[in-house]
């Protein structure tokens, strides 16, 4: 898969089914970039009560907690490259009917220009149940996508290119979904709040298109399915196999847990942040928005606050990019370990620095350098875990993975606005809306002692080159277990796990 070209540099090729994977997903992700803007602005339309803000966010991620078993099973029973298909179609068409609901309810709704400014708007129950009954629906469509999507990825790619196409996937994909979508989001929605929902609709269905088209088999082989006959779906037993796989290993066992922890509370500080950056961050009068404000006046559109949101949430893109470029090289300077480590210290410091902010600017900063640092965990972890789990149990093994470090998010976006509510009993409702950022940034402190000892770099580095031992030993058709043995032996596998503590 490594070419050399004419000058001699060493370039890897991945092949033209991931140039399909990868233009998909960013056709997608841009989707759900214009999303991005659209969904907590409408959601700030229709109600400025923190609960029920972050019950909507709760709602949609809440499937991760009760559906994420299953869906393992069925990306290990069923053809991978179907099930995302049907997924993105499901996606479009449900998307499709949010765009039509608003459409019809547009009238009953205030101006985008107005929301900036913090204007305090009853709740519109009709469009509210509408938006939570979508968001929960799509929270199913979204699991099963995802799930079969990451472990589809080796099926297109060698083990040994994983990190580089991970790398090239996620820098894409966070261009398209916090860079270029939200500017877009941004300026239609100031047109209509109907018109980025069906925007994101249709990217969905070019989406499901573009995936369809990808070749191959990607039913994975099963122990069932070895023998030629399918045998009936055990959920019960084929979920304890994936669960109980992943909570006797010694390192996947800490990895979920903490990812929970880190994306529960991530949700806790960010699900009310649409209220606190329309009522606290000086949306319309901070830094460069008068320039903005004339440009969008010149092209016609009423809402800078829209725009001056869009151009903070573009922190995401540009620490994600950096984050994805920057993160071997981190890693190969600070080793696994401590780069892991610093996504907690740079979290709880960047969390901090957004609850102190007062203008767009400050907390653009501050996310910017979280995102950029968070991308470390992705790249290093999710490359881990598709090296190291054999492949016919990645989808439950991922998925039960995946249980913890999502399940915990519906949680930590109710929490989150229930934080607000309880906050503004005591205080004034601007310093409320901070709380939620001073209290995530103590708990990443005390979740850091707890990752120290447990996330080494010894242990990473000898989890990986056991999966790879074992990868390699099922490509030439042996006995796994004899490819880590020979590497044990040998001295390459590194010492066992027992030893590895500290």
């Amino acid at each position: 898969m490594a070419e050399t070209g004419t000058a001699g540099t060493s370039r890897v090729r991945l092949g033209a089914n991931y140039r399909r994977l990868w233009v998909a997903s960013v056709v997608s992700n841009l989707g759900d970039g214009v999303g991005m803007i659209a969904y907590p602005w409408l959601a700030s339309a229709v109600t400025r009560d923190p609960i029920l803000i972050g019950l909507i966010a709760a709602v949609q991620r809440l499937p991760w907690l009760i559906f994420t078993l299953p869906a393992g099973v069925l990306t290990d029973r069923l053809d991978r490259r179907k099930i995302m298909v049907g997924s993105d179609v499901v996606r479009a068409l449900l998307v499709a009917v949010i765009a039509v609901a608003v459409l019809v309810g547009e009238s009953s709704l205030p101006s985008p220009g107005d929301l900036a400014g913090g204007l305090q708007v009853p709740t519109n129950w009709p469009v509210y149940l509408v938006l939570v009954a979508s968001a929960f629906l799509l929270g199913f469509a979204e699991v099963l996508r995802d799930n079969a999507a990451q472990t589809f990825l080796p099926s297109i790619v060698p083990a040994e290119h994983l990190e580089a196409a991970n790398g090239r996937l996620w820098g894409a994909e966070m261009a398209a979904n916090s860079f270029i979508g939200p500017t877009l989001g941004s300026v239609v929605i100031t047109v209509g709040f109907s018109i980025p929902f069906f925007f994101d609709a249709g990217s969905f269905a070019v989406a499901a298109g573009l995936v369809f088209l990808i070749t191959g088999q990607f039913r994975p082989r099963s122990k069932a399915s070895d023998g030629g006959t399918a045998a009936a779906v055990d959920w019960r037993g084929e979920m304890k196999e994936g669960f109980l796989w992943l909570w006797h290993h010694d390192l996947l066992r800490p990895l979920a847990i903490i990812l929970g922890l880190l994306n529960g509370l991530g949700m806790m500080a960010w699900s009310t942040f649409i209220l606190f950056a329309q009522e606290d961050l000086d949306l319309k009068t901070g830094l460069f928005t008068g320039v903005l404000g004339d440009l969008a006046d010149a092209f016609g559109f009423g809402s800078v606050g829209a725009f001056v949101f869009a151009v903070l949430m573009m922190a995401g893109a540009i620490g994600g990019i950096l984050g994805s470029l920057l993160a071997p090289r981190i890693s190969k300077a600070l080793g696994s370990g401590p780069s892991l480590w610093l996504t907690m210290v740079a979290g709880a410091v960047t969390m901090a620095g957004v609850g102190l902010a007062t203008r767009w600017w400050i907390a653009f900063l501050m996310n910017l350098v979280g995102v950029m640092t968070a991308m470390l965990w992705n790249v290093i972890t999710v490359s881990l875990r598709q090296t190291i789990i054999p492949d016919h149990l990645l989808g439950r093994v991922n998925s039960v993975y995946r249980f913890f470090g999502w399940g915990m998010m519906p949680i930590g976006s109710f929490v989150g606005g229930v934080v607000v509510w309880v906050a503004g009993n005591y205080t004034d409702r601007g310093t409320a809306l901070r709380w939620p950022f001073f209290v995530v940034a103590a708990a990443y402190v005390l979740l850091l002692a707890y990752a120290a000892p447990r996330l080494t770099s010894a242990r990473l580095d000898a989890a990986r080159r056991e999966g790879l031992a074992r990868r390699a030993a099922e490509a030439a058709g042996s006995d796994p277990e004899d490819g880590r043995r020979a590497l044990s032996e040998s001295g390459v596998a590194g010492v066992p796990p027992d030893d590895l503590d500290g």
